[in-house]
């Protein structure tokens, strides 16, 4: 493990190399830096807008040997353009109440992350995550953070179910959608593509320009959603680039080889 001082008065460090989650046969390395104090929430927004991602008082970006493919997404919210499949999902899911929540966990959030991870990432890296751990993912956060809690309410007795959840970040420019989960019986709502869409619809709500989503990696199935809600912009850890969709992406990737970068320079 390495370290770094940047400009942003923030030591970095370097991750040992381990096999990659998304790409085989490949490893992947992070830097990353601890965010504590009153500067951590002007150092996650910097950071942020350099591709980096929070994780409880961590902040990284991936700075892997001889490998770019992974690049930080966004969704631009007033230039956002829904598809029809995407307002059939708002149709379907408007009986839904939002309770955005103080960044809390609680048992109710626990047992429906429980169910989720049980049917959808049962053999994943989050599998073993106990109360006290999914405490630790929610609790401790640094900078402003919400749980936006989406309920179903009887009509005959008034309760509300709770059905789906995001952990999100507010940051100075957008909404960082930290980690989302829903229940795992309730095939026909696509609970997941929805609370993205909410959430573009929350940051206009909260004049917030962006919608954060993580990491796109090309190649790697299991995140090939995140490029269907378009316009979308991509991080190569300095600029950020607009796309319309994935055919743009890839004329201007056939075009354009990612630039190498030092790991550690911010």
């Amino acid at each position: 493990m390495s370290h770094h001082e940047s400009s942003l008065k923030a030591q970095f460090y370097l991750t040992a190399p381990q096999p990659c989650a998304y790409l085989g046969g490949r490893e992947e390395r992070k830097v990353f830096t601890t965010l504590q104090g009153s500067s951590a929430v002007g150092v996650n927004n910097a950071l942020s807008l350099k591709g980096f991602r929070r994780s409880q008082s961590v902040i990284y970006r991936p700075a892997c040997v001889g490998c770019s493919a992974c690049m930080s997404i966004r969704i631009p919210v007033a230039q956002f353009q829904s598809s029809r499949t995407q307002r059939r999902i708002l149709r379907r899911n408007a009986d839904l109440i939002r309770r955005p929540c103080e960044a809390w966990a609680t048992e109710a959030q626990y047992d429906l992350f429980r169910r989720y991870l049980d049917s959808r990432h049962a053999a994943g890296g989050m599998a073993d995550m106990d109360a006290f751990d999914f405490a630790s993912m929610v609790d401790e956060t640094p900078i402003n953070s919400t749980v936006v809690e989406y309920a179903l309410e009887d009509r005959e007795t008034g309760t509300q179910q709770l059905i789906a959840a995001c952990l999100s970040d507010i940051l100075g420019d957008g909404l960082s959608m930290v980690y989302s989960f829903f229940e795992p019986g309730v095939a026909d709502r696509s609970l997941g593509a929805f609370m993205i869409l909410d959430h573009i619809a929350l940051a206009a709500e909260m004049g917030l320009p962006h919608v954060y989503l993580g990491y796109w990696v090309p190649g790697s199935p299991k995140m090939d959603y995140k490029v269907d809600y378009r316009p979308f912009e991509l991080c190569d850890g300095a600029n950020w680039r607009r796309f319309r969709g994935r055919d743009e992406y890839r004329i201007w990737r056939s075009r354009n080889q990612p630039p190498a970068r030092d790991p550690l320079e911010t």
